[in-house]
């Protein structure tokens, strides 16, 4: 589904998808982006219940071996859990028709979810240091206390993005406890139905799509600086 004729293409992969297969697939896109031969894209999907390993994961914050699958992957960051109820989105985007900047993608990567959470009623903030969104939890009387609720990882390949986000919509939040997500172990996990927040995946999709073109759209600081041929 395309928002405009110079946005990226919004393609759907099967859920729940097989971690290896669906990255397979967004690696394939990303070298015909690099060799001029397709377009943009978001990939969007969730996974079957996996820990995923970014280039900087210790050994000894994967606490269960034996709980599900593990797999190693090219991107940026430590442990991650991914499963049904975690929605993934993996921006394809070409920074050489944007803007040569990782750290502003990353940057604009949690400006588009913290709108998105907005819409759903969500204060969700960066902390320094960390990548990702994370909310105060106040609706338990805790604001001290911070839980994550949006992953980031990312790859850079020619300066075209691979991997990106993992908003957790309603996952099973014990699956979390088989690793110290992120390398934080002085934060929590939380999702849209931990705050209470019923919300469909649908939905979810539609505030994407409609956050996506202030952070990433013609006018911003992240916008394409000519049409992609």
């Amino acid at each position: 589904m395309s928002i405009s004729p110079t946005a990226p293409d919004w393609q759907a992969i099967a859920s729940p998808s097989e971690y290896s297969h669906a990255a397979d697939i967004m690696r394939s896109h990303a070298e015909a982006v690099i060799h001029k031969r397709a377009g943009e894209a978001v990939f969007i999907t969730e996974h079957k219940p996996v820990y995923t390993a970014g280039t900087s994961a210790k050994d000894d914050e994967l606490l269960n071996h034996n709980r599900f699958d593990v797999v190693k992957t090219g991107r940026g960051g430590q442990w991650t859990y991914h499963g049904p109820g975690q929605l993934i989105l993996w921006p394809v985007l070409d920074l050489n028709n944007r803007k040569r900047d990782i750290r502003a993608y990353i940057y604009h990567l949690e400006g588009w979810m913290s709108d998105l959470l907005s819409s759903f009623g969500v204060e969700a903030v960066r902390r320094e240091g960390f990548p990702g969104l994370w909310v105060a939890r106040k609706d338990i009387h805790l604001p001290d206390k911070m839980d994550k609720i949006v992953a980031v990882g990312v790859r850079v390949s020619r300066w075209v993005t691979m991997h990106g986000l993992a908003l957790n919509i309603d996952p099973d939040l014990h699956h979390f406890d088989g690793i110290i997500p992120c390398g934080v172990r002085d934060g929590g996990v939380t999702s849209l139905a931990d705050l209470g927040i019923i919300a469909s995946r649908a939905e979810v999709e539609m505030a994407a799509q409609e956050s996506f073109p202030r952070w990433f759209g013609a006018d911003s600081n992240m916008g394409l600086s000519h049409p992609l041929g």
